[in-house]
């Protein structure tokens, strides 16, 4: 793995709106920043592999440096331009950067994120975060600076991913709050309607479980304000609600491979198709 931020580049407003917020976080790690263009190859009759020129790499990579550089000056900018399959050529780029950052458009007047066979292939493969970044007519016009969301499962916890959301959070000099989302048993549904109170014992334990999960990081991570709470509920609808407003929200990834590709899971699909925040997804292994 390379200490840089890399960027996928192709001149849409989602991909600018990724640049930039790149550039900014390569700039908080004081690492490089890599602009990469695909130069996509298609497949035409007697030539299995055959190559598309695009003429406007040159100029999409010199823009795009040009904004990197305009927002953050003190960013050493590279720019790349790579012949292949996009989807291939970006999976693999993912893998030795310490971050990937791509633009992703929006559901048309839904709001979230209209994630393409390329996006999920890096999305689901990547062994390291992938950031999703909208274009800013479709993000969040009044996010919090430094505020970062994170989902937990208690039921498998993950060192990747709270080092990952704490850490963006001291970087920030923000906050970070911490959801937690589960669900009663179904035999304790039925008893429900008898005893509306039968969940509060699981509740509380969840609640206990989450600050002695967090006790050891906040040792850790001082200087970050946290904030957390255990809720009941679909666990990406929950994330979505609570990150609207913020800078980043941080969700974890189990890859399941599938006949049609990778499959990221329930809770990470609904959050990148509905955040209307950047959304970092960790693979948790």
């Amino acid at each position: 793995m390379t200490a840089l931020v890399m960027v996928g580049v192709d001149g849409s407003q989602e991909s600018r709106a990724a640049v930039t917020w790149a550039a900014r976080e390569a700039a908080l790690r004081d690492v490089p920043l890599d602009l990469l263009h695909v130069e996509e190859w298609t497949e035409a009759p007697g030539d299995r592999f055959s190559p598309q020129p695009d003429t406007r790499s040159a100029a999409l990579l010199h823009d795009a440096a040009e904004l990197a550089r305009k927002n953050q000056p003190s960013v050493e900018v590279g720019t790349r331009s790579v012949r292949g399959r996009a989807r291939d050529v970006l999976a693999r780029a993912a893998d030795e950067a310490e971050l990937t950052v791509l633009g992703s458009r929006g559901l048309g007047g839904v709001s979230g994120f209209l994630v393409g066979s390329v996006s999920l292939a890096v999305v689901g493969t990547a062994r390291h975060p992938v950031v999703l970044v909208r274009a800013p007519a479709e993000g969040n016009a009044d996010a919090a600076p430094g505020r970062i969301v994170a989902g937990v499962d208690l039921a498998h916890p993950s060192d990747a991913l709270l080092g990952f959301a704490f850490t963006e959070a001291a970087r920030r000099g923000g906050a970070l709050h911490v959801l937690h989302c589960w669900s009663l048993p179904p035999v304790y549904v039925y008893a429900g309607v008898m005893d509306p109170h039968i969940g509060d014992e699981l509740g509380q334990r969840a609640a206990h479980m989450l600050t002695e999960l967090l006790d050891p990081w906040q040792k850790t991570y001082s200087g970050v304000s946290v904030t957390h709470e255990t809720v009941t509920g679909s666990p990406g609808l929950r994330l979505v609600g609570a990150a609207r407003g913020s800078a980043l929200v941080v969700v974890g990834r189990r890859t399941r491979k599938v006949p049609l590709g990778p499959h990221i899971g329930h809770v990470a699909h609904a959050v990148i198709h509905h955040s209307t925040a950047p959304v970092a997804l960790v693979p948790l292994g």
